[in-house]
């Protein structure tokens, strides 16, 4: 028989079968049923060191009261460690800048990091004003729209697979066919335009230049009126023509009355661009990168395409001119960070045209005029030169747009169809130049007669009245086609700029002509109206020389 013996005032077990008993009671375990066990977590003294192991039961509740609050402990210093770790593995510099691809067409897969596309500035952005990461996000977007209109318009896929969002937009774009980049996809491939801009590396533009019939003292007027824009850009990255709302704070005089700033901040670019000045080459990098950068941001994307016209009330003119500015930056670089953004400019312009007549005007989808629809060809144009995907269909009904305001024959062009002709010669300038970019061969009855009859007329140089809108078309169109007229013009064109640029004072380096409704544009638009004037000798490679470039 077991039996255990308990003195008086000991404790009860939950282990043992027998508990809460009293006195010196002997109890006959096989003969008695064993009480009913109390709580196991009932506060109990310790049995003696003869008794039986104590019950699961009890063995958890004793340990949970002797390491509960270093377990607590150790939970909280746990959490703590694992959210400062969060912490310090946390994206740094949010905000700061978009990342710049740079890919050669000749290996599009590779890419070089270039570092951060950044808009610095003399107060920093005006300490955060403007960031990048809508940009960063946008552009991963158009990257996507970017194939999706590819595939839209018919392009071959390379695979089956769901899209899925890359890491960078280089990715996103070497999704699509190699032929969509070098312009053998969605019509934009009529021509070879390979190094269309290849006279403005530092090597080549010089000796184009003074081969071409500039002069030390017309270069030095570029670089002059160079630095002059580049005092001029505003702490955002933009340029506008109030000058009044420019750092000079209407230091100097004839400021513009024109709204739109992404159109200032193209023209601005083009100066610098024609002159081979990139965001990673050249004495201005930083300026051509903000200006870039407040391009790209201001970029509004609709249905029909990124649309540059800018707030308050800007027109197609300035989204032409800033297309043109995107595409030569691209086309210049190769830089896949700004590829959607130029593919996404041509769009607008491509939907904006007027289905019937084939022109543009002030709003997308109006009967077009020369003047407006010069712009959107030559936008146009550069967006071929950058392999981007330009409709040939766009380019036939622009054609026929110049067709309906010709007159004798291509020789001369009307500001709007159906008008009587006249002798202007500032939308006979833009129709010619038009022309000679859409394919018209040098020897063309037209063009042969337009050009003698610009030669004729000669440079607008009235003095405070000299029309620079006028010249700069038609100095292009006299360097293309080259030969005495060309060096006659040239030796006119040149001196006069070189002696009537500003000296001294906050004006000097730049131009002011009110000619030609320069008014509105004031004196940024006639001082980047007049660098590209005197650029021409490298800014576009020939059309009609013997190894001519195509466009």
């Amino acid at each position: 028989m077991l039996s255990h013996s308990v003195a008086a005032g000991s404790p009860p077990s939950a282990a043992d079968s027998t508990t809460n008993l009293s006195d010196s009671t002997v109890v006959d375990v096989g003969q008695s049923p064993p009480p009913a066990v109390p709580s196991p977590c009932e506060p109990v003294p310790a049995l003696p060191d003869d008794t039986e192991p104590l019950w699961a039961t009890e063995q958890v509740c004793r340990f949970w009261r002797s390491t509960s609050s270093c377990l607590v402990s150790l939970v909280l210093h746990a959490l703590l460690v694992i959210v400062l770790g969060l912490l310090a593995i946390a994206p740094q510099g949010h905000g700061k800048g978009l990342s710049l691809v740079a890919s050669t067409v000749e290996s599009s897969q590779q890419s070089v990091d270039t570092g951060e596309f950044q808009a610095e500035s003399q107060a920093d952005l005006l300490a955060g004003e403007s960031t990048s990461e809508p940009l960063e996000q946008t552009t991963i977007e158009l990257a996507e729209s970017v194939a999706a209109d590819a595939r839209a318009a018919g392009a071959p896929t390379q695979s089956t697979e769901s899209h899925v969002i890359p890491d960078s937009v280089g990715e996103a774009l070497a999704d699509l066919p190699a032929g969509m980049l070098s312009g053998e996809v969605g019509g934009a491939g009529d021509a070879d335009v390979t190094g269309a801009l290849h006279g403005r590396n530092a090597g080549v533009r010089s000796n184009l230049a003074m081969t071409g019939g500039a002069t030390q003292a017309s270069e030095d007027a570029v670089s002059r009126g160079l630095r002059w824009l580049q005092v001029h850009q505003r702490a955002d990255g933009s340029w506008c023509f109030d000058l009044k709302q420019a750092p000079c704070e209407g230091r100097c005089s004839e400021g513009g009355t024109e709204v739109s700033s992404t159109g200032a901040t193209a023209l601005a670019l083009l100066a610098f661009l024609g002159r081979g000045e990139t965001h990673f080459e050249g004495d201005y990098q930083d300026n051509v990168k903000r200006g870039l950068y407040y391009l790209t941001s201001h970029m509004l994307i609709t249905s029909q395409g990124g649309d540059l016209r800018g707030e308050g009330g800007g027109t197609m003119y300035s989204h032409g001119i800033a297309s043109i500015a995107l595409c030569e930056a691209y086309a210049m670089t190769h830089d896949k960070t700004l590829e959607p953004f130029a593919q996404k400019a041509i769009d607008f312009i491509v939907t904006a045209q007027d289905p019937r007549g084939g022109g543009w005007r002030y709003v997308p989808g109006m009967p077009g005029d020369t003047t407006v629809s010069g712009w959107q060809i030559m936008a146009l144009k550069s967006g071929q030169m950058a392999y981007l995907r330009v409709p040939y269909e766009t380019i036939e009904r622009a054609g026929r747009f110049l067709d309906s305001v010709q007159a004798e024959k291509g020789a001369r062009y009307t500001y709007k169809p159906k008008l009587k002709e006249g002798k202007e010669f500032t939308t006979s300038s833009v129709g010619l130049l038009c022309r000679m970019y859409l394919g018209w061969p040098k020897d063309h009855q037209g063009l042969r007669r337009g050009v003698e009859l610009l030669a004729r007329e000669g440079p607008s140089m009235l003095g405070s009245n000299s029309n620079m809108y006028y010249n700069y078309y038609a100095t292009q169109i006299m360097h293309q086609y080259g030969g005495e007229q060309w060096e006659a013009w040239n030796t006119q064109m040149r001196d006069f700029l070189v002696r009537t640029q500003a000296e001294g004072g906050h004006e000097d380096g730049s131009w002011y002509f009110s000619g030609g409704q320069a008014r509105a544009g004031g004196r940024l638009y006639v001082t980047a109206v007049a660098i590209m004037t005197l650029e021409v000798y490298y800014r576009h490679m020939p059309l009609y020389a013997p190894h001519a470039v195509g466009y």
